[in-house]
């Protein structure tokens, strides 16, 4: 028992004495960390008192180098010769940051001075923001200077050592040196470097890189190092279309719209117009074009169409934004019509293909047509008499394709829609493409009565690029190609990252019926009503479209030309809409075929492509009054390019020229 109590007793004092041992321990630990803090705080009182004003200056000094942003240049945008369309321009923001040039005594002055001189600042307006402000880090003197401007500024600060607190920020603007050319097409990018409308924003992601950042330290010896991360500029689009015929197409269609201002009510010349040219073998668009159109480098400007008393008007009812939208889409791709007489050509391929028209039919047309209780007009109201296929493409003749669609019947016109792809997308690469499934006829809707006026092309919507795509398959052999506008991705560096490759998407007739169809349309500008489209010197074919708007009274049309070029070996297809032209009398589809007749009296022997036909005097004239007596066409002999175009005087005195090859 006594043992037991011993035990106890030692016990408890071997605990004393640890816990003792461990309050020792405890307190010298408290002490050094005491010691440690006070120190601590001598130190910190030493450098905010004795040594403030070095340190102060020196992490000032370098507080911009902290981190920096590296913008990424977006990429360009060409046409398929390398012209240049969109491209970004490194641009300079002057920043001053106060509080870096407030930690330098003496060097406001001198700063402000020199921030005067070089940039024509306001003394007073950038004193009274030091003053009220002198923490500012991030002051905007001013925006977008060149590399030139800002060099005269760095001359002078490094000649006068008491400027300090002033840098550079770099960014990048978009420009557009050809102005409205291809505005429709290039579509155009806002402050925040995103596109808006065109290729510029269905490209975005890949016109767009990645920024890069500068980091800034101090090491040990007091230097200030960086590290970069260098940006990732965007990708280079190289476009299918020609800037030259571009050009053509654009002065036309302006001419046009120029010529009919005001002619027959206030206003533009036409509602819209629209333009396509369109490679038929491989679904490159080669120029688009609409009118009224902007200028990419101030797309808000509608000073060209509007007043400014009209401008603050719409400001002031909000639908200034409302009218801009309606400024940058794209007619060719955005907006939908009937297409009218045009659609004939669908028509009747539809019909050979499905056998229900064989070729050799002839067709009675006394003016008018009845279907079910319902009287349908022909356009020629005295009637045509008797035709037969070729000759009711030529005339246009309604009553004898509202019979030929009671022979092919509903299924097949309804089916064959669907086989040119009226109703759906192209997925052509361009924003704004409109979905017109919910404007053609379909099993539900179509009747005996809009069978016959789905057979002269009314009744139903379509838009440009959906017409130019389907004909251009019935011309060329029957090879649906998915429309295109960029056939090349490239990085910075001009490698080619994506070729983008022409798509038949389907065949939508046989071999045999597009070679009937081209004899047809042939015949059409030849001998019937596209006669005044035809080029001098040039055989083309095509159709005439004339449709009458709703409400149906006479009054407003869309009336169009759509066409392929050369006659006997088609390269290209050309289809021209004007939306309600300002005339008395707009049902006339010669307004649409006098500018394909301009346009293509160009473009032809631009593409190298020869006259085959005699011309007359008057001809001659026209060609002339176009491309300048006696022009001959200057081509390099081995790229093939055009050089010039030069008169016949010209030509001689240019051996140099000629010794390259000519085409007259």
């Amino acid at each position: 028992m006594a043992a037991r109590n011993n035990n106890r007793r030692d016990r408890r004092n071997r605990r004393r004495r640890r816990e003792r041992y461990k309050s020792k321990k405890l307190g010298v630990m408290g002490i050094l960390i005491l010691l440690a803090f006070a120190g601590l705080s001598v130190r910190l009182v030493m450098i905010t008192t004795e040594d403030h004003d070095e340190y102060l200056k020196k992490v000032l000094s370098q507080q911009k180098y902290d981190s920096k942003t590296l913008p990424f240049k977006r990429g360009m945008i060409t046409d398929r010769n390398g012209t240049i369309l969109a491209v970004s321009e490194k641009v300079y923001n002057v920043v001053l940051d106060c509080k870096v040039m407030l930690a330098y005594e003496g060097s406001t002055q001198p700063t402000v001075n020199a921030l005067v001189e070089s940039f024509g600042l306001d003394r007073a307006a950038i004193m009274d923001y030091i003053e009220a402000k002198p923490n500012s880090q991030y002051y905007v003197l001013k925006k977008h200077l060149s590399y030139e401007e800002v060099q005269a500024f760095e001359t002078m600060e490094a000649m006068n050592e008491n400027i300090h607190g002033v840098w550079f920020e770099e960014e990048y603007i978009r420009n557009y040196p050809n102005g409205v050319l291809a505005c429709d097409v290039i579509g155009f990018t806002g402050s925040d470097n995103n596109g808006t409308f065109g290729l510029e924003e269905y490209y975005n992601d890949e016109l767009n890189g990645t920024n890069g950042r500068e980091y800034g330290y101090v090491n040990d010896d007091s230097n200030v190092e960086r590290t970069t991360v260098a940006a990732v500029d965007g990708y280079t689009l190289q476009s299918t279309i020609d800037a030259n015929m571009q050009s053509i197409v654009e002065k036309y269609v302006i001419q046009f719209n120029e010529e009919h201002k005001d002619y027959y009510r206030e206003g533009l010349g036409s509602k819209n117009t629209g333009c396509i040219i369109m490679n038929i073998h491989t679904g490159e668009i080669l120029a688009m074009a609409s009118y009224p159109n902007y200028d990419l480098n101030n797309p808000k400007d509608l000073s060209a169409y509007y007043s400014q008393e009209e401008i603050d008007t719409m400001i002031e009812e909000e639908t200034y934004y409302e009218t801009l939208n309606q400024l940058w889409r794209n007619f060719c791709i955005s907006d939908t019509y009937e297409p009218g007489s045009t659609a004939k050509a669908l028509t009747l391929a539809t019909g050979l293909e499905t056998g229900k028209i064989q070729g050799n039919e002839s067709y009675e047309c006394p003016g008018y047509h009845t279907v079910a209780d319902t009287t349908m007009k022909c356009n020629l109201r005295r009637g045509h008499g008797v035709l037969d296929v070729s000759g009711s493409l030529e005339q246009s003749c309604n009553v004898a394709f509202m019979k030929m669609a009671e022979s092919i019947g509903e299924n097949q016109i309804l089916r064959f829609e669907n086989i040119f792809n009226l109703g759906l997308k192209t997925n052509i690469d361009l924003v704004g493409e409109s979905r017109t499934d919910a404007l053609i006829y379909n099993e539900d809707s179509m009747r005996s009565v809009e069978l016959a006026t789905t057979s002269f092309g009314q009744g139903f919507n379509v838009s440009m690029i959906q017409m130019i795509s389907a004909y251009s398959s019935i011309v060329n052999g029957g090879y649906y190609y998915e429309p295109h506008v960029v056939n090349k991705i490239m990085n910075s560096a001009g490698a080619t990252v994506e070729n983008i490759e022409p798509r038949v998407l389907k065949q939508t007739i046989s071999n045999t019926t597009s070679e009937q169809m081209l004899e047809y349309l042939n015949a059409v500008v030849a001998e019937g009503t596209g006669k005044t489209a035809r080029p001098a010197g040039y055989a083309i074919g095509g159709k005439t479209g004339t449709a009458e708007k709703v409400p149906r009274d006479k009054t407003n049309y869309v009336v169009s030309f759509i066409g392929h070029a050369p006659a006997d070996d088609p390269q290209i297809a050309i289809y021209v809409v004007i939306d309600e032209p300002n005339e008395e009398e707009q049902d006339h589809a010669y307004y649409a075929t006098g500018i394909v007749r301009n346009i293509l009296t160009e473009v032809l022997p631009y593409m190298h492509i020869i006259k085959t036909e005699e011309m007359t005097v008057a001809e001659q004239q026209e060609v002339e009054q176009v491309l300048g007596a006696g022009a001959y066409y200057v081509v390099d002999s081995q790229t093939g390019e055009l050089v010039d175009a030069l008169t016949g005087e010209e030509a001689e005195r240019n051996d140099s020229y000629l010794g390259e090859g000519t085409v007259q």
